[in-house]
């Protein structure tokens, strides 16, 4: 019993198909998004508060949505920007949800991804949204700029379009460096530096790439997590960048399905939960080597991959686990959704001990 233990708190089914979830910064209220079976977009507020939580708002849109952020709002304003459906962005102030304070139409197709940074005192320089679409294009916006992206990633002429499946802020510790790591349908995987306008790194993972996390966007880049299909993930050093061999990485099996994402524990980066196809949720610890780095035949310095160790694990549905967000407040308290249209607040505990 001295291990951390996931326990599960609450859970409630709902009439809609859940795709995303996040806890709203310094409350106790978390959203969820998603699509109910007639084509239109649910967006539902709970409040937790003794032993139970309860909808505290509640609204049908015309379309889906996919997915949602926080990232690039202030902690006075707390507004969420949302991917749906059809390709557009909007963002909404959650004490009026009647009309998105911004919209536009960032994609042709579905956004699949989102991602914001610069807000909730994370990240210096702007407030950003970064959106990843089946379009095969990765947009970065500034909600005080109308209409216009202020980057496009998109693949050259005659380049196959892939799906773009995540994407994620990072490098993000000073008010000009800022980066994006975007996963795709064929494993590729794609570091642009927004502040050079520069591809900087790529490499394949030769599987669909579901997820792509740093483990904290506002420090000078230090490692990050790839989930893809087929029970494998990968988590990349990225302090040493080798000019020809990349990021050192570990892979690492797990779930006996596709890992569909990696969350970090806001208070540890080195502890992260991932979330299986099977329903499954395990938490692992990071452990760095002794040496990061080291120089190689030719005294060039190559980066040094660490381990990771199970420090537990727990199946809680028999579908995927489509959401899943720490709450950035209170230790150990989550919240996630899978595709059995079930919402549940998970504790875990001993997370201090770690």
């Amino acid at each position: 019993m001295d291990k951390p233990q996931i326990i599960l708190h609450i859970q409630k089914c709902v009439n809609y198909t859940l795709y995303d979830s996040k806890w709203i910064p310094c409350s106790a209220k978390f959203v969820a998004l998603g699509n109910y079976a007639r084509g239109t977009g649910a967006l539902q507020i709970y409040e937790v508060s003794h032993g139970d939580f309860k909808v505290v708002k509640d609204v049908e849109k015309s379309k889906p949505f996919k997915c949602g952020t926080f990232g690039a709002s202030s902690l006075q304003n707390r507004f969420l920007a949302t991917g749906d459906f059809t390709g557009k962005l909007q963002i909404w102030n959650l004490e009026s949800l009647d009309l998105p304070v911004y919209s536009v139409q960032a994609h042709k197709e579905i956004i699949n991804s989102i991602d914001g940074i610069g807000g909730l005192g994370i990240g210096e320089g702007a407030p950003e949204i970064v959106t990843g679409s089946r379009d095969g294009i990765v947009k970065v916006w500034d909600p005080r700029q109308k209409d216009e992206p202020v980057a496009t990633m998109e693949p050259e002429e005659g380049e196959a379009k892939r799906d773009c499946w995540t994407v994620a802020f990072g490098d993000a510790y000073s008010a000009q460096d800022r980066c994006v790591a975007a996963g795709y349908d064929n494993g590729d995987i794609k570091l642009f530096d927004l502040r050079n306008m520069a591809l900087r790194w790529e490499t394949n993972v030769k599987n669909g790439v579901c997820c792509l996390e740093f483990d904290r966007k506002d420090i000078a880049m230090n490692k990050l997590v790839a989930t893809t299909l087929e029970s494998k993930f990968h988590v990349y050093d990225m302090r040493t960048q080798h000019p020809s061999k990349g990021f050192a990485s570990l892979t690492e099996k797990a779930h006996n399905s596709t890992v569909w994402l990696a969350r970090h524990l806001p208070q540890n980066r080195d502890v992260f939960m991932t979330l299986g196809g099977n329903g499954s949720l395990n938490l692992w610890k990071y452990s760095y080597p002794s040496s990061r780095s080291k120089t190689d035949g030719e005294g060039v310095e190559t980066g040094v991959a660490g381990t990771v160790d199970l420090l537990q694990n727990v199946t809680l549905s028999t579908q995927p686990v489509s959401s899943f967000d720490w709450s950035p407040d209170k230790m150990g308290l989550s919240v996630c959704t899978s595709f059995d249209q079930t919402i549940r607040v998970i504790i875990t505990t001993k997370l201090n001990t770690i």
